[in-house]
């Protein structure tokens, strides 16, 4: 006994569709998480440097603002509107407060507690050169200009210079642009954005745009005479600190760095016999020595002129500060959400593809079912799944159909055959035994059996032919009046032997392209069958017309009719309308299927109507042949079209 198959029907696991469906769902909702994840985190990321960045930046323009602010303000006691600007411009809390933290001027309302510590330090003195925009080497702001600032007639002056050193560069082909300094000396740039200009030429070189002005040549006098005092204090050479004029777009004052002559007091021996290395490290620490004083006595003298270092405070303000720390319970919250993300996913794809499986085991099992039994499965849906259960019904229905037909047919055919067979076989088994002479009359009897089996099995072979596709069809131009003539003709006896009355109706011009002598046949088993069916007196009639491409054939009798259930069967193999009738009687049942075989072979359709007590119309619908004007139309064969299995061009053909 063969064993039943479970659910899986002998699938392996890895092939089920289920589980085909909960592993592309896993995968597809891992990758989705895994997507999503990876975007919100560089989301996250950017946004986080963008606004640690402008954030960082803000922090830089505040401190720039307020440094220049102390360059050029001796006190803080006008701050409160630029503090309040600056907040307002950046969202960010803003305050100054004294060393010892004395609140100078804060942007919250009164009252509000400092940060925990301040965020930079506000001195124009001691600036923070990397993140102080225009800074000098030194840290001194460029906008504490103090005694250097010039006066409104110096100013005058030197834009005049400063214009004809302009021309002069420019009749030398040098296009050059004015800028100045914080204290308003003007300068000479390359229109290429460069400092300075790279090439003087010799008419233009007449130092005049470089010569300090009065006022200029007084707080140098006053930053060299405090440089030297520094330079005798570390026991310098003096020389070290004379400065140098430098009117550069941040007017630096700068010790000459090509004095390699200058040592510390006592870096040689008395003998003088210090070598090169020595000299030369001698020579930079007084560099560097010199430098530094310089840069002590330009703090000394620009300290009255700016304001006193300040504690600079930023707080957030109204804007929430984005903060992202990936943290244990972040992590968590992270790892939850995508669980429950692929959780959810495998719940829902399973309950999905438990309904989408569900149908197909059904089919499945009923597939499975011996084919005696005819399966149907129930349609519960109307997806696709359910338009599948319904095909598969339907083609349950035709099979059933279709077995049935079959078993009908061998049981007629052997009842057809068994007949005339049995009939032979017993009249030759008398004459044998010499119980019957095989006169005359036994003879022509056992001719007319052999007749009724060769009939038989000739229609047999024509159906077998068409449904084989290998039915030869002679197609030619065939006029419907005679074909309807010879037909008559062919059947007039046997019509009035039964009573009844042949006739046909002059049919119009009306012209067939077909094979006559199949045409003859179909017409003449139509015949056949009304006159039989007709009782006497009755009536059956034969007509032809033409609509369109098609001509129309009818055969109508004034017989018995058909029953309205039995109608759609009188096409059917071996059918018969009365099943007591003998095949003598009611014909082999083959007639009219070979009416409908002969007729589609001919790219026609045949139909029946009937009315029961009123009698039954047979309806041809054949194509007309081409017109006479047509090539070929009368003098040749129409040829077929490639393909066609009852054409004559086709290999089924003459």
């Amino acid at each position: 006994m063969r064993k039943k198959a479970g659910p899986g029907g002998g699938i392996p696991l890895r092939k089920r569709l289920l589980v085909r469906l909960l592993v592309a769902s896993v995968l597809i909702a891992g990758c989705s998480v895994a997507a999503t994840a990876w975007l919100a985190v560089q989301t996250t990321t950017s946004a986080l440097r963008q606004e640690q960045g402008q954030d960082l930046a803000d922090d830089v323009a505040i401190l720039a603002r307020l440094s220049g602010y102390a360059a050029t303000h001796r006190d803080w006691s006008g701050v409160a509107a630029t503090v309040r600007g600056l907040a307002a411009q950046t969202g960010r809390r803003v305050a100054l407060t004294t060393a010892d933290r004395t609140l100078v001027a804060d942007s919250a309302p009164p009252g509000s507690p400092l940060p925990p510590s301040p965020a930079a330090t506000v001195d124009p003195l001691h600036t923070d050169t990397y993140t102080q925009r225009g800074a000098q080497l030194s840290g001194i702001d460029p906008r504490a200009v103090g005694p250097y600032a010039l006066p409104a007639g110096e100013r005058r002056q030197l834009d005049q210079v400063a214009v004809k050193r302009r021309s002069c560069f420019a009749v030398n082909g040098v296009p050059t642009t004015v800028r100045y300094t914080p204290g308003g000396r003007p300068y000479l740039v390359s229109d290429d954005g460069t400092r300075g200009v790279a090439e003087v030429p010799e008419e233009c070189a007449d130092g005049a745009l470089n010569t300090p002005t009065a006022t200029e040549r007084r707080a140098l006098d006053d930053v060299t005479r405090r440089a030297r005092a520094c330079v005798g204090r570390a026991g310098l050479d003096p020389d070290l600190g004379a400065l140098e004029f430098d009117p550069g777009p941040v007017g630096r004052y700068l010790v000459p760095r090509t004095a390699v002559r200058y040592f510390y007091k006592g870096a040689l021996g008395a003998g003088g016999d210090a070598t090169a290395k020595e000299r030369r490290e001698g020579w930079q620490k007084a560099q560097q020595k010199a430098q530094q004083c310089a840069d002590d006595a330009y703090r000394d003298q620009l300290d009255p002129y700016v304001a006193p270092a300040a504690q600079l405070f930023l707080g957030g303000g109204d804007r929430a500060a984005t903060r992202f720390v990936m943290s244990p319970a972040n992590k968590a919250k992270i790892i939850g959400a995508a669980g429950l993300v692929l959780a959810v996913t495998v719940a829902v794809t399973a309950v999905v593809a438990g309904r989408l499986v569900r149908p197909l085991r059904a089919l499945t099992e009923a597939a499975r079912q011996p084919p005696d039994q005819h399966v149907r499965v129930p349609v519960t849906t109307r997806d696709e799944t359910g338009l599948l259960a319904q095909a598969f019904n339907a083609l349950t229905e035709r099979r059933e159909r279709l077995e049935a037909q079959r078993k009908a047919m061998v049981s007629d055919i052997a009842h057809e055959l068994r007949s005339p067979l049995t009939n032979i076989r017993g009249w030759l088994e008398v004459a044998r035994d010499g119980l019957v002479d095989p006169d005359p009359a036994l003879l022509s009897s056992l001719h007319d059996e052999a007749l009724v089996l060769q009939r038989v099995i000739d229609d047999l072979q024509d159906l077998a032919a068409a449904d084989a596709g290998t039915l030869r069809l002679h197609r030619e131009p065939l006029a419907a009046r005679d074909l309807l003539d010879q037909v008559a003709a062919a059947h007039r006896v046997a019509a009035r032997a039964a009573g009844v009355t042949l006739r046909t109706d002059r049919a119009d011009g009306a012209c067939l392209d077909a094979d006559p002598v199949r045409m003859r046949q179909v017409l003449g088993n139509l015949v056949s069958n009304a006159v039989r069916h007709t009782p006497a007196d009755g009536t059956v009639a034969l007509a032809a017309h033409r609509e369109g491409g098609t001509v129309v054939l009818t055969v109508a009798d004034t017989g018995t009719g058909i029953a309205p259930d039995d109608l759609p069967h009188v096409f059917d193999r071996f059918w018969r309308a009365e099943k007591s009738r003998s095949r003598r009687t009611g014909g082999s049942g083959l007639g009219l299927a070979i009416v409908r075989q002969l007729v589609e072979a001919h790219g026609g359709t045949a139909a029946a109507a009937s009315e029961p007590g009123a009698g039954s119309v047979f309806t041809l619908r054949l194509p007309a042949a081409p017109d006479e004007t047509e090539p070929g139309a009368r003098d040749g064969v129409r040829t077929g079209e490639a393909g066609d299995p009852w054409s004559a061009a086709s290999p089924a053909g003459r």
